[in-house]
């Protein structure tokens, strides 16, 4: 779907990947530099992204907005979009729970906005067939955005039924494949505080091969992102205590996160210093307030 105004806020690495397969199959895709650190807009200008000046002047230009942002923020970036006015289509693209989806969509009640739910799942797209945007909601709405990445390395899935079901498949997939990074990294530091390492690695290469647990170096990977993964975890709590099933896990997952909180986006953290952020005391920071 070519010539269309499309909208992204914010776009950190998944948001600027996400936006730029928009520009790649067609679309203008606008932002607001404004108060957005120098890596963000050497990413939006590396996307093609097109520079807005206030948040009102993107909702007035684009028919399409895109929200990909850190989950604790999604309800305010929502709340933001709406005081603007904006009419068209919005897209919450964030790990949130169904029921703060629900919420997102009560603030457009009887407007002039359609609420897609989506929900992304893979890393920033670089290649085909890696990432998928999951979409539920409006089926005209669902087609049209789905449309906006035609031929692009994002691959959109519409799902059918209402606002939540896109979330609560994102959330189910990310709480079995970012726990268990979780879960691997307890365990590493538990055999390397006990001096048996090494035992342990073999023994997960001999049976649980291509895991965390048998791959450590893929934890590496999870600690810049632990930021980000942490209060996707208390989503995820939410979202399983709102079905009835303790959040514990989640919430376990969560702690575990925030440990590596420091090396927010640092590519050169190690396996071993991971471990020992595990064994360390440290001052607990609080989590971000849930939403009311």
């Amino acid at each position: 779907m070519t010539g269309r105004d499309v909208g992204i806020v914010h776009p950190g690495a998944m948001g600027a990947g996400v936006a730029a397969q928009a520009v790649m199959a067609g679309a203008r895709v606008w932002w607001v530099p404004e108060g957005r650190s120098a890596a963000t807009r050497e990413r939006a200008a590396e996307a093609g992204l097109r520079p807005a000046g206030s948040l009102a002047e993107l909702a007035g230009t684009c028919d399409v907005v895109l929200s990909v942002c850190p989950p604790a923020a999604a309800l305010d970036v929502a709340r933001q979009i709406a005081a603007t006015g904006f009419r068209g289509i919005y897209v919450d693209a964030n790990a949130i729970s169904p029921r703060a989806t629900a919420e997102i969509g009560a603030l457009f009640r009887g407007g002039a906005v359609t609420v897609v739910d989506g929900g992304i799942t893979g890393p920033p797209p670089r290649a085909a067939g890696q990432t998928r945007l999951y979409l539920s909601g409006d089926a005209a709405a669902v087609e049209e955005v789905s449309a906006l990445f035609a031929g692009s390395l994002l691959t959109p899935v519409a799902l059918d039924g209402p606002l939540g079901r896109a979330s609560a498949l994102k959330l189910a997939f990310a709480a079995y494949n970012k726990i268990s990074y979780a879960l691997a990294a307890q365990a590493l530091a538990l055999a390397d505080g006990h001096g048996v390492l090494d035992d342990l690695l073999d023994l997960a290469a001999h049976l649980l091969p291509g895991t965390p647990l048998a791959r450590p170096e893929q934890l590496a990977g999870a600690g810049p992102r632990a930021w980000r993964w942490e209060p996707e975890m208390r989503e995820i709590a939410r979202a399983w205590r709102d079905t009835g099933l303790p959040g514990t896990f989640a919430e376990a997952a969560a702690e575990t996160f925030d440990r590596w909180h420091g090396h927010k986006d640092d590519p050169t953290v190690t396996v071993a210093r991971l471990l020992a952020d595990l064994t360390q005391e440290r001052t607990v920071r609080e989590p971000p307030a849930p939403h009311p």
